[in-house]
């Protein structure tokens, strides 16, 4: 009874959840309003919400239960606890294959394909395979950490005690499956970062113009959290970093993770790069992670999927285009600009190089669409520029 109950408070806070705010937020504040609910009831409930999600945009409409079910159906290898709310033909279909998942679905309501999960697959960037793409919003994502320098075996002692699961994608970078409670083991920021696989592989687009000078000049122009930062210093120690956003209380934030990963030298900033070009040095690299619609993440928030509407594409677009404007004339003669997106909407990527290529004097050194959706991370696009002379 207790599973049956958790179902059906789930299906009130679906019914009560509008997406003005992230559902993280929204459950939180319901938690703290009813302690009644103990650390697995909050878990369990959270996990049928986020399910629910994942469906996206398929089967939209079938009733908040029955979408709940099947959601639940397709998004566990198992049954498990969840067995009381199914009947016998279902139970036995449960496959641990998703493909087998998928195709009892299919075979019980004929209107479900995955692409309807997603049904953008035809302004994607050029590359992803959009069956793929869009299945994989039915698997959480893992969680990633990104092994500071220096802190390898530190890193992997710590987890190894305290029998904390994760794997060795890269000499660097750790994935654990994502509900691992890693902050009471580790110390974040100064011996981790939290932060996506693909993220991590910017790293790689650091490190290619750097024949520049011995201390070159580095602007994080839309920092937000700053992990790419920390990831700049981490790779390139002898940057003159500065940093900037439109949102003061993020940079208090930033100040405070900066202090946690032993940043001391650095400027900031608070400017609104929509409307001014900020009166400052001319950088040879600026980082201009760009504000998007954030479509490579949904794997993470999913009800972010469920709520998008076609039209806030070009709305980011416009905006990236206001930016990329501003930015551009405070580049050095010979300075890089790395645009960077967790887009994966041809509009926000590819089109955007073209832009750029277009109006300005930049040449692309090159350009890669980060596909983590077969590897349970977030999907990334990125393009480093050269101003000529």
């Amino acid at each position: 009874m207790r599973f049956q109950s958790y179902f059906n408070t789930a299906i009130s806070l679906l019914h009560q959840y509008d997406g003005t705010v992230p559902l993280v937020h929204f459950l939180k504040q319901y938690f703290a309003q009813h302690k009644k609910h103990g650390s697995k009831d909050r878990k369990l409930i959270s996990h049928l919400c986020y399910t629910y999600y994942r469906l996206g945009h398929a089967l939209t409409e079938c009733t908040t239960e029955e979408r709940l079910k099947i959601a639940l159906f397709l998004c566990n290898g198992e049954a498990g606890e969840w067995n009381i709310l199914f009947d016998a033909s279902w139970l036995a279909h449960w496959n641990p294959e998703l493909t087998d998942r998928i195709q009892f679905i299919r075979s019980v309501y004929p209107a479900f394909s995955v692409a309807t999960i997603f049904p953008w697959l035809n302004q994607l960037s050029d590359g992803i395979e959009p069956e793929a793409f869009a299945s994989a919003h039915l698997i959480q994502p893992n969680l990633f950490l990104r092994i500071r320098p220096g802190n390898e075996k530190k890193v992997t002692g710590k987890l190894a005690v305290a029998q904390i699961p994760f794997k060795q994608a890269s000499p660097s970078c750790l994935a654990l499956p994502n509900a691992s409670k890693v902050d009471t083991v580790l110390e974040i920021d100064k011996e981790v970062v939290i932060q996506d696989y693909s993220s991590q592989q910017i790293a790689e687009f650091l490190l290619t113009p750097y024949h520049l000078s011995h201390t070159p000049a580095v602007w994080d122009c839309c920092a937000a959290s700053g992990g790419k930062s920390i990831l700049a210093k981490d790779v390139l120690p002898n940057i003159d970093l500065t940093v900037s956003d439109i949102r003061p209380s993020i940079l208090k934030n930033l100040r405070q993770r900066f202090e946690r990963a032993g940043i001391k030298n650095y400027h900031s900033f608070t400017c609104d790069l929509t409307n001014a070009r900020p009166q400052t040095p001319n950088y040879q690299l600026i980082l201009y992670d760009a504000p998007c619609t954030g479509s490579g993440t949904w794997g993470r928030t999913p009800e972010q999927l469920y709520f998008f509407t076609e039209d806030k594409i070009a709305e980011y677009a416009a905006l990236q285009a206001k930016i990329i404007r501003n930015v551009i004339p405070s580049l050095a003669e010979k300075g890089y600009l790395l645009y960077i997106t967790c887009s994966v909407f041809k509009r926000e990527n590819e089109a955007m190089v073209e832009m750029i290529e277009k109006e300005f004097s930049l040449q692309l050194v090159k350009s890669e669409l980060l596909k983590g959706y077969g590897l349970k991370a977030d999907s990334m696009f990125a393009a480093l520029f050269m101003l000529r002379n």
